[in-house]
């Protein structure tokens, strides 16, 4: 008979434990038990519904420096003892690495209320009335007669406890919510079809704005591209929008990441103390912000959550890293296993008018498409749509052209940023002006 134990702090101390006991030189238990709710809506049907629960349990052993994983959704006490076992002897067969390590406990204890990470309210919300939020947004956008058709409105939300131990004392858990909706419409005609929508995510039902102001923000930041068109290929100043300087913020998080410099992968390695931006630049990695979505009283190694400067007045002070990239930079971890938590660009002063005002000629980048980064270099190349300025004014939509340039110089050619800071991602940044860039059209 099966003994299946469901106090899951239990279960993963117990195999720490036993994989003590077993030969391990070091181990690491994690558990993530979570509930799962997503509705897919188009033309006001259900396309896909799934409400689920998951659990599963992850472990990595050390043994003479050698490591191995292993991982499984099955808690019969028994099996996961001897996939303990069996994960120490093929630890044996791997090749030794020297930095690998369980992090040293730290006896700092991150106060996981002050966080402001579970809301009981998500999982009351009963299933129709995620459905119907859903379908809200999407009747809503269909109600504008410039919309061609719905690409699909959802509903997602979810209910996660994490579960840590590891054979250096620590032990730990910690539950999360969240909940996020959006629409992707079409307007258009012909060969000029143009696609955008909107999206929001919290870690609390009430923060969701209604289905009215999703729906709305979502066709206008389609419809102001109907009738778009090339510019002819120059150099100008480029005006990021928030999403927009996410999408940069969120190349150079890669770029600060500890794996990326030990790795010789990019243009940030031994650049720590040295001017990497314009002096008003502050990037800050926060993952003790309440309520953020990427908050965490520690990360998937259990070191505790902390909040780390990045840029600071424009000088580089810190990497985003965990404990095997900081031993290879011989460095401390700053919690960041297995990434960014709260990465964000400090707002200014300015409004999104103001900075638009400044552009004699310019765009104002709206939308990407494409990659086209290469974080060694720094180079960047990547398909975009946007909204042409003249004198200070919103003139046109512009389509089927390329921006170019280098994030180096970009963070250096930054000239003005906005006072449009929000929080609705991970990754967040305000309106910002590059002084210039290349796009290239006709």
């Amino acid at each position: 008979m099966k003994k299946v134990l469901f106090n899951l702090n239990s279960v993963a101390e117990l195999l720490v434990k036993h994989g003590m006991k077993s030969g391990a030189d070091d181990i690491e238990v994690s558990i993530d038990d979570g509930k799962n709710f997503s509705v897919e809506i188009r033309d006001g049907k259900i396309e896909k519904l799934i409400e689920a629960g998951s659990r599963s349990m992850s472990l990595k052993v050390i043994v003479d420096q050698k490591v191995a994983t292993a991982s499984s959704s099955d808690f019969d006490i028994d099996t996961l003892k001897k996939l303990t076992e069996d994960t120490i002897r093929r630890a044996g067969f791997m090749s030794p690495d020297t930095f690998a390590s369980i992090p040293v406990y730290r006896k700092t204890k991150v106060n996981e209320g002050k966080l402001d990470l579970f809301d009981m309210n998500i999982l009351k919300m009963p299933p129709e009335k995620k459905i119907d939020f859903a379908k809200a947004i999407e009747g809503i956008a269909l109600k504008d007669k410039r919309i061609r058709l719905s690409l699909g409105s959802y509903f997602a939300s979810g209910s996660n406890e994490y579960f840590l131990a590891n054979s250096n004392g620590f032990s730990g858990s910690y539950r999360i919510t969240s909940c996020s909706t959006g629409v992707e419409l079409q307007a258009g005609t012909g060969d000029n079809i143009y696609e955008d929508g909107w999206n929001e995510a919290s870690l609390k039902l009430g923060s969701l704005p209604p289905p009215e102001d999703i729906a709305v923000k979502a066709v206008n930041r389609t419809v102001r591209l109907i009738g778009a068109r090339k510019v002819e290929t120059q150099k100008v100043p480029v005006v990021f929008e928030p999403m927009m300087t996410g999408r940069i913020l969120g190349m150079l998080s890669g770029c600060v990441s500890g794996t990326a410099v030990y790795m010789n992968r990019s243009f940030l390695k031994d650049k720590i103390g040295e001017r990497i931006s314009h002096k008003e630049v502050n990037i800050t990695d926060d993952a003790l912000m309440p309520g953020g979505l990427g908050s965490r009283p520690f990360d998937s190694e259990g070191v505790p959550s902390q909040k780390t400067r990045i840029v600071e007045n424009g000088i580089l002070k810190n990497y985003l890293l965990d404990t095997y990239s900081a031993k290879k930079l011989k460095m401390h971890s700053t919690g960041n296993d297995p990434g960014p938590s709260n990465f964000y660009l400090k707002g200014g002063e300015h409004s999104q008018e103001d900075i638009i005002k400044s552009v004699k000629k310019g765009m104002l980048l709206v939308k990407t498409i494409g990659q086209g980064f290469n974080s060694t270099t720094g180079d960047l190349s990547t398909g975009a749509y946007g909204i042409w300025i003249e004198n200070g004014e919103l003139s046109f939509p512009v389509s089927e052209v390329t921006i170019s340039g280098n994030l180096s110089s970009m963070l250096k050619d930054i000239e003005m940023i906005g006072n449009d800071l929000d929080f609705g991602r991970q990754i967040n940044g305000p309106t910002i002006k590059v002084s210039e860039m290349t796009i290239a059209g006709k």
